[in-house]
C-alpha cells in the first residue's frame, strides 16, 4: 500500500495532462482566472476547520516554525492548509510564524483565514541581521527575514523544545508528525542531506585557498542540505551557541567574500558532515528553479512527502502569469487565495 503522501501527489499527477491543455483555451471557469496583483495585502478565503482523529488525545504538540511576510503570504497560506490536512492530529500543530510586524492586517488576515489555528507570532528585528548581511546573486535571499531561522532558538519560549522550520514555499503530502518525530541521534539538526552535489560549488576559491578557512571542515565528510526543511532541537542550539557560531562565518564573509548565496552557507559551515540526514522524500527541492532563472525542473524518482518550490520560480507567480511549470499544478489545490479583481483569459 502506497503512503498517503505517495498517493495524494499521485493522483494529482494523473489530472496535470487535462489541467495543462485547458490553460490554452478561452474558458468561464473562476479556477483559470487571472489574478491581478494588489498593493495591498492579498484576501483569503477562510479554510475549513480540521480535528482530530481518536488516537490524538493527549498527543505531543508538534511545534511549526515559518516567516510571515507579505511577499510570501500566498506560499505561507497554502503550507499552512496542506499541513493540516495531511495529519491525523491538525489540532496538535502548534504554528510559530517570525514576523517584522506582529500587529496590522499580515496577521490579522492570517487569523482570519484560520480561525481555529493555534498560532503564535513572534517580531524579528530586521536590525539584528541588516549589518550583517552581505549581498548574494539574488535579492529576495538578501532580505532579513530570510536570516530569521538563525535565530529560532533566541525566539520560540523556553518550553518549545523541538521545532519543524519550514520554508513559506512549501506544500506538505503526508502526516508532519512523522517529519516531528525523527530521531536526530544527538545531532542539533535533522534535514535530508543530498552528499551527490558538488559541495565545492557553495563556497568561492578564496575559501577553499585558505587553509584557516577550508580546516573547518577537517573530521566532517560536508554534504549539502536545504535549510528550508529543517527538524531542530531547540534546546541543544541554545546550549551550544550556534547562533554565535553562524554569526561568526557572516563577519568572515563581510571581510572576505566566501560564498555567494544568502543564508544557506553559514549553516553549512556550522553544520554540513554534522546533522542526522533525513529521509529525501521529505524535502523535494528545486521546484522553482535555479536562483538566476528560475526554469522549469520535474520531480526526482521516488517517494514525496514535502515539495519545496525553492529557486526564483514561485508557483503562484507562475500560475497567474499563464506561464506555469507541470508541478505547480501540484501547489494550486492548495491555493486560498481570493482574487478582488479576477479577469478572464483570452
Amino acid at each position: 500500500m502506497l503512503p498517503t503522501g505517495c498517493v495524494v501527489v499521485i493522483a494529482l499527477l494523473v489530472l496535470l495532462g487535462d489541467a495543462a491543455t485547458a490553460v490554452a483555451g478561452i474558458r468561464v471557469d473562476p479556477a483559470m482566472m487571472i489574478r491581478q496583483p494588489l498593493d495591498s495585502i492579498p484576501t483569503f478565503r477562510e479554510a475549513p476547520a480540521f480535528r482530530n482523529g481518536a488516537e490524538c488525545a493527549g498527543g505531543d504538540k508538534v511545534n511549526v516554525a515559518m516567516t510571515l511576510d507579505a511577499n510570501y503570504l500566498r506560499g505561507t497560506m497554502a503550507g499552512v492548509l496542506s499541513i493540516l490536512q495531511h495529519t491525523a492530529c491538525p489540532e496538535n500543530v502548534v504554528f510559530h510564524f517570525l514576523a517584522a510586524r506582529t500587529d496590522g492586517d499580515l496577521v490579522a488576515m492570517l487569523r482570519a483565514t484560520f480561525p481555529y489555528l493555534d498560532l503564535r507570532v513572534y517580531r524579528f528585528d530586521p536590525s539584528r541581521v541588516r549589518g550583517r548581511i552581505s549581498r548574494s546573486i539574488r535579492h529576495a535571499l538578501d532580505q532579513p527575514l530570510n536570516y530569521a531561522r538563525i535565530y529560532l532558538a533566541d525566539t520560540l519560549p523556553p518550553d518549545v523544545r523541538r521545532v519543524i522550520y519550514l520554508d513559506s514555499d512549501v506544500i506538505v503530502v503526508d502526516d508532519i508528525r512523522t517529519l516531528f518525530s525523527v530521531d536526530l541521534a544527538g545531532h542539533v539538526v535533522g534535514a535530508p542531506e543530498y552528499c551527490h552535489a558538488n559541495f565545492t560549488n557553495y563556497f568561492t576559491d578564496t575559501f577553499w585557498m585558505d587553509p584557516a578557512l577550508s580546516g573547518t571542515f577537517h573530521g566532517r565528510r560536508p554534504c549539502y542540505f536545504n535549510t528550508g526543511v529543517m527538524v531542530m532541537d531547540v534546546d541543544q542550539w541554545r546550549t551550544g551557541g550556534y547562533t554565535r557560531r553562524v554569526e561568526g562565518w557572516m563577519a568572515v564573509q563581510k571581510q572576505k567574500r566566501i560564498y555567494h548565496l544568502g543564508s544557506l552557507p553559514p549553516f553549512l559551515l556550522v553544520l554540513a558532515g554534522d546533522i542526522q540526514a533525513v529521509d529525501h522524500r521529505w524535502n523535494q527541492h528545486g521546484l522553482g528553479g535555479d536562483n538566476v532563472k528560475g526554469r522549469c525542473r520535474g520531480l526526482h524518482p521516488g517517494p514525496i512527502s514535502l515539495l519545496h518550490w525553492s529557486g526564483k520560480g514561485k508557483p503562484w507567480h507562475r500560475l497567474d502569469a499563464r506561464r506555469p511549470c507541470t508541478v505547480d499544478y501540484l501547489w494550486a489545490p492548495y491555493d486560498l487565495y481570493r482574487p478582488s479583481s479576477p479577469v478572464l483569459e483570452e
